[in-house]
């Protein structure tokens, strides 16, 4: 993509939000780059490059609650390109109603913004779940089954932004459906894997050869800047790309991998599935009754379960070439982070 003047990252101090500015100011491709989020920007060791950007004025915090119209916030009057980061997504952790709430609500001021900037491009992260989870490999060319109102919420708000492109023939849009995206600040899912390993206490429940849609966090920039000069240079004026490693990486391949990457000589032990889930339920109950924060619990186990095999056919079309492996991905990781492989 060539240089832009104004880059506005709604959701911008998330995870991917951090490593997308980090990446634009790496590239030196955008002059000016806006930050609207409800959370100041990190400020941690492997956020060098961003604080830079802060301190030059390069990149530019403006706080704000997506929920909320645009003209309650400070925003630029002008952007060459808007990236739809904002929602909330952890499973389990909000009623059904939030996700509609804060995804739903938030593409439609996004998209209003865009409107009144006369921004002609957006970028939407959304994700694998409106697939729903399959042991069956699935692509972009696959029926949408969602079956969680996480997924249910981020499919309409595809179609929220598919209906700004259509009002305008000269607007682009790109969305991106990544699976589990991880790296330095992921915090999630991976992260909780590694610690695990590294702590030692990871259990195997029959779940070797799960398979789980996934990809490395500057894997998914370098995919969004190949994406964006692709429509450049063809004039394709909606691109839907699903985004992870294929096929899939079994939870044996990632554990494997971390293991390597950390050295760990030690083997995972296996428990029974129904004593993994029973006890799950038994921590959920104890955890919700004294109000206390835990990673347990049913839903996550039965995550661990299920399969997402997701394949991203689309960019295999269009040539791109990988960068990381799951090793050399993990190894970045830790070269940026390595507290988080510390034992």
């Amino acid at each position: 993509m060539k240089t832009a003047e104004t880059v506005v990252l709604f959701g911008g101090t998330g995870f991917i939000g951090t490593h997308l500015t980090q990446n634009l100011l790496e590239r030196r491709a955008a002059r000016k780059i806006v930050l609207a989020d409800i959370v100041p920007p990190r400020d941690e060791p492997w956020t060098a490059r961003l604080q830079e950007g802060l301190r030059t004025g390069t990149v530019e915090f403006i706080r704000w609650d997506v929920r909320e119209p645009a003209r309650e916030a400070q925003l630029p009057g002008s952007a060459d390109l808007v990236v739809n980061l904002a929602a909330i997504h952890r499973e389990p952790g909000h009623t059904a109603a939030e996700y509609f709430e804060t995804n739903l609500r938030g593409a439609e001021n996004v998209c209003a913004y865009a409107s009144a900037v006369k921004c002609h491009r957006i970028v939407f992260t959304s994700s694998i779940a409106p697939y729903g989870p399959s042991e069956e490999r699935k692509d972009e060319r696959s029926e949408a089954a969602p079956e969680t109102p996480y997924g249910k919420s981020k499919l309409q708000a595809e179609a929220m932004h598919r209906a700004w492109q259509k009002a305008g023939p000269e607007r682009k849009l790109l969305i991106l459906r990544p699976g589990v995206v991880f790296g330095a600040g992921e915090g999630g899912n991976v992260t909780r894997l590694v610690r695990s390993l590294v702590k030692g206490y990871f259990a195997y429940t029959g779940n070797w050869q799960t398979r789980k849609a996934g990809g490395y966090v500057k894997e998914l920039c370098r995919v969004i800047d190949f994406a964006l000069e692709h429509q450049d240079r063809t004039g394709e004026a909606v691109m839907l790309l699903n985004f992870g490693m294929d096929p899939p990486p079994t939870l044996e391949e990632y554990v494997d991998a971390i293991r390597r990457v950390a050295g760990i000589t030690r083997k995972p032990v296996s428990v029974p599935r129904w004593l993994l889930l029973g006890a799950s339920y038994l921590i959920d109950v104890v955890a919700r009754t004294f109000g206390i924060r835990q990673a347990v619990s049913p839903v996550r186990v039965r995550k661990l379960l299920r399969s997402t095999y997701i394949a991203p056919h689309t960019l295999h079309e269009m040539g791109y070439t990988w960068q990381y492996s799951l090793d050399e991905a993990l190894r970045d990781w830790q070269r940026d982070k390595p507290e988080d492989f510390a034992r």
